[in-house]
């Protein structure tokens, strides 16, 4: 099947086209073309009636959704999560650990495994978003931390462990704190699987960072969240006064990283401030997401459900029982409106933020990731106020 989509504003990568077309056939891109009379007559049309026609979205942060964290490790838990950022236009994700026992890791990746499979079985029973791998996330994180996550599940790294991990062919991005023992092996590890490989949760000095960066780390987990700082690094090695996770990354060209845009992590100013200094090139939009996503507020299970790592939702974000921030409750497409609006930052730049950024990062931009020929059919039409009107996926309609 033939489709044109016409009439609407396509955000491209440097750019949003007016008075311009995009031809798909059989799931893929075919074209981007300034006047749709071109066409022959019998492609089917679609009218987007002067709507935005983004790229599908990205994330290589998220940790569940609609009641279900990945760690939970079943299939329907995969599935739940999944397609619950689908809806949000989230067309390629990366399932999310928590730190956890390696039998709670060992039985995340097999059910994301089981339901790759499934996907792509002639019949699967659900439309999910893309699958493309597993963000290695916990348990590698610094004893003071660890934030919201589950701290009897934190641990230093051990090449036991972490090879029987990237052995599955299923860790695509694989983070681990900068200064604990074991670090530069699981770095080293991490690149030899063509990994992207990030440091996080991490209360990591300058030194220890430039250290990272020889064996391959190249992004940093969300940014001024759960990192170290100058005041930080202080208390580790008093005066005098030592850079910081935070310096190296703005200092480096080569590093990226992400913000969690939900309105509560992070200020307009600091939102405005990392773009400016890294750029919608080097800067990501995650949405670091658990399972509160569409749901009621209430008490919840951060990682998984079995652990009883509590957190409460209020509606509008997590916060655990000291009252600190716990992830966030909500998709890219607030994070995208909330960078747009509230950071007044161009939409073009924005949208590659959660596309674009993230798929060149992680090494699937051939495929996804923008609006050019040879691409992937994966759309989301966003409204005026960037509400997210329809998203397709593979030339599919999602149902929502």
């Amino acid at each position: 099947m033939k489709r044109i989509y016409v009439n609407g504003r396509v955000i491209l990568e440097d750019r949003i086209a007016t008075n311009c077309c995009v031809v798909c056939e059989d799931g893929v891109i075919q074209s981007i073309q300034a006047d749709s009379k071109r066409v022959g007559k019998e492609i089917q049309r679609i009218n987007l009636k002067g709507q935005f026609l983004s790229p599908g979205f990205i994330d290589i942060h998220v940790h569940g959704g609609k009641g279900a964290d990945f760690m939970d490790g079943t299939v329907e838990a995969i599935e739940t999560a999944a397609r619950a950022h689908l809806v949000h236009g989230v067309t390629t994700l990366f399932p999310t650990c928590t730190t956890g026992q390696p039998e709670q890791i060992k039985a995340m990746l097999q059910s994301v495994k089981q339901t790759i499979k499934l996907q792509k079985s002639s019949r699967p029973k659900v439309q999910l978003p893309r699958i493309e791998g597993v963000h290695l996330y916990g348990p590698y994180f610094a004893p003071d931390k660890v934030g919201c996550h589950n701290k009897t599940g934190c641990r230093e790294p051990s090449p036991a462990e972490f090879n029987s991990y990237f052995r599955t062919k299923l860790i695509r991005i694989a983070t681990c704190a900068a200064e604990l023992p074991g670090a530069s092996d699981f770095y080293r590890a991490a690149k030899k699987h063509g990994c992207l490989i990030t440091c996080g949760h991490s209360n990591a000095s300058w030194q220890e960072m430039s250290v990272a960066f020889e064996n391959g780390m190249r992004h940093v987990d969300h940014f001024w969240c759960a990192m170290s700082s100058v005041p930080s690094v202080r208390q580790r090695f008093g005066f005098p006064m030592q850079a910081s996770m935070t310096e190296f990354v703005l200092a480096n060209p080569e590093m990226s990283t992400e913000v969690i845009a939900d309105g509560f992590h992070l200020s307009p100013e600091l939102l405005r401030f990392a773009w400016q200094m890294k750029t919608s090139k080097r800067l990501c939009l995650v949405s670091d997401c658990n399972r509160a996503l569409d749901m009621p507020p209430g008490r919840y299970a951060f990682g998984n459900q079995n652990d009883k790592c509590w957190f409460w939702s209020q509606g509008d974000v997590g916060r655990n029982k000291q009252g600190a921030l716990a992830s966030s409750i909500v998709a890219l497409d607030t994070m995208v409106r909330n960078m747009s609006k509230i950071a007044d930052i161009p939409l073009h730049e924005v949208v590659r933020m959660a596309s674009l950024t993230p798929a060149q990062r992680v090494g699937i931009a051939d495929r996804v990731g923008s609006i050019a020929a040879g691409k992937a059919e994966d759309f989301v039409v966003l409204d005026e106020q960037l509400q997210v009107q329809s998203v397709i996926l593979a030339g599919h309609p999602v149902e929502r």
